[in-house]
Order: C-alpha cells, then structure tokens, then sequence
C-alpha cells in the first residue's frame, strides 16, 4: 500500500486506499482536497496537544482537555489518550500479563466458532484485514475477540464487536491495548449494549425516541405512527458506534468524545443527524421511506466534513447532561421490563 505522508495525523493514499486501510468511496470525488484542508487542521491541533502534553502522560480531566478532545485529537496521541481518558490504562497497568494468560487458557469451541464465522465479514474492503496481508490484522482481531470472549463470559461474543475491535486495533496497533480499549466500552462507558438480552441497547433507542419528541417534535410525531422504528433505523448506529455508517475520521471523532466524556455523545450524533434532516425526514410516508431516509441522512458532505460535523453535534441538540441521560435511561428500562414481563 502506498501512502504519502501528509503531516501529522493523516495520510494521503496513492492507491484508492485511506490513511487506515480503507477503500475511498468512489462518490467522495473531492477527497484528496478534503484530506489535505483537514491535515492543515490536524497539524495545528497536533501541535497544540504536543504542548498540552509535553511528554507528560496521564492528562487530569479538566475543561481545556475536554475543548481539546472535542476538537480532534491527533493520531499519534490518540491510542494514548484513549487510553489514560478511559480507565484502560490503568487496568492494563493493574493486570500485568492478564491479557496473555486468556489467551494461553484451554478455550470454548463454540466462542471459537462464532468469533471465527465473523472473520471474513469483517472489513472486507480494508487492505489491513485481509488474510494476504503482510501481518493480517485478522489474527490479532481473533485474539482480542477471544481474549474478551473469556474475560466477560456474560456477553461472550456479539456481533458489532468485531469492528469495534477492528477499529481499535487500526489505532493502537496493539492486541493488549485494544482488549483494554474493548473493556473500557462494553463494561463501563456503554450500558449493556453487547448481553444476549441487549436491554441497554434497546433502552437507549427509548432514550433517543424520548430526546426526539423533546428536540424534535414533528419527527417524534412522524415515528409514533411507526411502532418499533427506533430498532429498524438506530439500533446499527448504536451498536457498531457509527462505524460503517458514518466515514471513518468522523467515526473516530466521535470516539475521542465517547471515551473521554461517555456515551451521551452517541445521543449529541444521532439528534444531530435527525434534526439536520428534519424536512427530508418529514416527507417520508411509509415504514420503507423512513427506513430509507435514515439510511440517507448518514451520508454525503454534511458528515464527510467531520470537523464541522463536531461543531454541530455540540450546538444542534442543544443541552444534553450526562445526569439527564441517566434519569432517561432508568425510566425507559423500566418501561421495558415491565413491557417484556407482561
């Protein structure tokens, strides 16, 4: 794979391939022009982290990190960050040769065999992920799965966590960091999403539908005429993070947010994209229509541009407490269970 360099942080591909492995789709024509505007940006935040930093790891959580983090961290600082910001750290630190000692243990056929069936689909366009690559990232993406298959046996292996774990490992480069990365997630920034039951899954598309009526009324009303459309057009971008949904630098935007600040930024990107498309939304007239329209609404310049999509995620919806999410969150899986105990 040829890439040309182009400054910190990105990289210009020679070959209809992105700076992490994936193929450019062929509709963004402009994205040569586009990366290089954003690696103009990128060098001035990766010099301003470089000072913030000065060598010195772990950050203490404050507002000038938080308006950092918001405005995009750097490549080279982002396995880091990630991981001091999230608690990974710390764990991995604290459980010196744990991660190898799950691999080494006598393992489960059957977490074996679903992990492996998943291989294949994973990234199929990503030159990083395929078995003739020169090391594949396959291997180790099979190991951090496994590895997390052992440690949490209560979720075991869902389908999503492959391309968290994908994109975890196209960052830190690192199996043991991305299964802390992986730990960090499922066991505490996101609610449940990944059991059998998927009750924090389906909880926080209550969540988003309630936020909806609130911030944007007239699509609230359209989706009540719907029921169980929150599954139909969310339930992807809650559970694969926005990954294949949205293009890969905005995707990782929004993960230097999810695991700095927490999970309510899932929320802030949803309603963005709602209430950024809400006349298209509002001309659907069919369970097809809206479903298509969501589609959509995930694609074109107003998410390519991710720099200004961050901008709006944090101005659109409007005020948004992570005190606020928590009260939501206890009344609508409250609703559920009762609604599954009937």
């Amino acid at each position: 794979m040829d890439m040309e360099s182009n400054g910190k942080g990105t990289s210009l591909p020679n070959d209809g391939v992105d700076a992490y492995g994936f193929s450019i789709p062929q509709a963004w024509e402009s994205y040569e022009e586009a990366m290089n505007e954003y690696g103009v940006v990128l060098n001035r935040r990766s010099m301003k982290w470089s000072k913030l930093l000065q060598g010195k790891v772990p950050i203490e959580k404050n507002l000038t990190v938080k308006r950092y983090v918001r405005k995009g961290i750097p490549n080279e600082h982002r396995g880091t960050i990630w991981m001091v910001s999230s608690g990974a750290q710390e764990q991995l630190q604290s459980h010196p040769g744990f991660y190898q000692s799950l691999l080494a243990m006598e393992h489960d056929p059957k977490l074996e065999e679903v992990i492996h069936i998943d291989m294949h689909r994973t990234f199929p366009d990503n030159v990083l992920f395929q078995s003739s690559a020169e090391p594949s990232q396959r291997t180790a993406l099979y190991n951090v799965l496994l590895a997390y298959g052992h440690h949490n046996k209560a979720v075991g292996y869902c389908q999503g966590m492959n391309f968290i774990a994908g994109y975890l490992l196209i960052i830190t480069k690192d199996e043991e960091k991305s299964f802390w990365l992986m730990d960090a997630l499922i066991g505490r920034i996101l609610p449940d999403y990944y059991s059998p039951a998927m009750l924090g899954l389906k909880t926080d598309q209550e969540v988003l539908g309630d936020l909806v009526k609130a911030k944007a009324p007239a699509v609230g009303q359209l989706m009540t005429q719907f029921p169980g459309i929150w599954t139909l057009v969310v339930s992807r971008w809650f559970i694969c993070l926005y990954i294949d949904v949205l293009p890969v630098e905005t995707v990782l935007r929004i993960w230097d947010c999810l695991f700095y600040e927490g999970s309510k930024v899932l929320f802030r990107v949803a309603l963005t994209l709602i209430r950024h498309n809400q006349p298209e939304i509002l001309m659907a007239r069919s369970l097809m229509d809206v479903c298509e329209c969501f589609k959509s609404i995930t694609k074109g310049p107003f998410t390519q541009d991710c720099h200004h999509f961050m901008q709006k995620i944090f101005a659109e919806p409007g005020s948004l407490s992570m005190a606020t999410i928590t009260k939501m969150r206890e009344s609508c899986r409250q609703r559920i269970i009762m609604e599954e105990t009937r």
